[in-house]
């Protein structure tokens, strides 16, 4: 069976590098599946879902928005911030959710409410991954 190599990284480095069959991706433009010889793809991630089958187990993970390169069956996933499932810490999720929102409320003219509005699509999507 056919496979693409996936490699992660972010500002702190190599976050993961794996080979699986399918790459599920969220992308500016819509979901996308990703098989093994696929055309090549240059793409804006963005801030939302991303799963795989490695060693015959569905992995998601919660992508914080990023740049996806394919070509040649190598995945190239440039992040700021990525977890799997098993890695998200449900209450501290919450915690920033909350945060999130009362930015949002606030009528404090100090708040940047882009950065709280980003902060919030953050949060809900850890916890979307999170409950899966």
């Amino acid at each position: 069976m056919s496979t693409l190599h996936v490699r992660v990284a972010t500002p702190e480095g190599l976050y993961k590098e794996f080979d699986t069959t399918i790459l599920n991706i969220q992308t500016e433009d819509g979901d996308q599946g990703i098989l093994p010889d696929h055309m090549p793809l240059v793409t804006m991630l963005k801030i939302g879902i991303m799963s795989s089958v490695e060693d015959n187990v569905r992995n998601t993970y919660a992508v914080a928005g990023g740049l996806f390169y394919f070509r040649n069956n190598v995945a190239e996933i440039l992040t700021d911030a990525i977890e799997n499932k098993n890695e998200i810490d449900a209450a501290r999720a919450q915690k920033a959710l909350t945060r999130a929102e009362n930015r949002l409320k606030s009528k404090d003219p100090n708040i940047d409410m882009k950065r709280a509005e980003v902060a919030l699509k953050k949060a809900m999507n850890r916890i979307t991954v999170s409950s899966r």
